[in-house]
């Protein structure tokens, strides 16, 4: 799953505020201060896949703790552990492991350990409709990509203005796909297992592991 919002939601750069609406980077700088301030995060999310020309529909669920550039994956029956150099795909379907440097300079990517933030970088921002879900407020900031020849035409992002969380995430594609992200529960620094994620081989013994340079 190349594109992860997500997901992809901690990467910093430098963007054309010029073109944004002032209140709508106010409030996405205060969601990226917040979220940099926690030790770490872990998500429960929906993940929704819609292409009606293609008569593509996908919806699934999934997990991610991430900590700092870390993070551990689990979507479609598949365990993605990134340890800050190495990721780790585990399939126990295909009963393999594909061991690879981290994928972060693909264009159009974003990893969980960026999912959080990827919107710094590259987009301008303006606000967009608020909604209540159920009972809560929901205000959505559009953005859109700097880059013409950027693939995606345009991607809403709905903050939940009581916490400051993102609650969701729906990226519109210039191909008419288009992919929503749900968070279903938020967690923040809760106690996490020092071996989260560290890849232990021995448990796979009976696996072909694919080491891709």
């Amino acid at each position: 799953m190349k594109r992860l919002f997500i997901i992809t939601f901690l990467a910093l750069g430098m963007i054309g505020f010029a073109q944004s609406d002032a209140k709508a980077e106010a409030l996405l700088t205060e969601v990226s201060n917040k979220i940099k301030a926690y030790k770490n995060i872990s998500l429960d999310f929906k993940y929704e896949l819609n292409n009606i020309s293609e008569n593509i529909k996908q919806e699934t669920r999934g997990d991610v703790v991430i900590e700092g550039e870390k993070y551990k994956l689990n979507i479609l029956g598949v365990t993605r552990i990134f340890d800050g150099k190495t990721l780790y795909t585990i399939s126990p379907e295909d009963e393999e492991v594909t061991i690879s440097s981290d994928n972060t300079e693909d264009e159009g990517t974003i990893t969980p350990s960026k999912m959080l933030s990827f919107y710094e970088d590259g987009y301008a921002y303006k606000m967009d409709i608020i909604q209540n879900v159920k009972g809560r407020k929901i205000q959505y900031v559009k953005l859109s990509p700097i880059d013409t020849n950027s693939e995606i035409k345009h991607v809403l992002l709905g903050i939940d203005a009581t916490t400051k969380h993102i609650y969701n995430l729906i990226e519109v594609g210039k191909n008419g796909t288009k992919t929503t992200l749900t968070v279903n529960s938020f967690k923040t620094d809760e106690p996490i297992s020092k071996t989260l994620f560290t890849f232990d081989e021995s448990k796979y013994s009976d696996y072909f592991i694919n080491k891709i340079d």
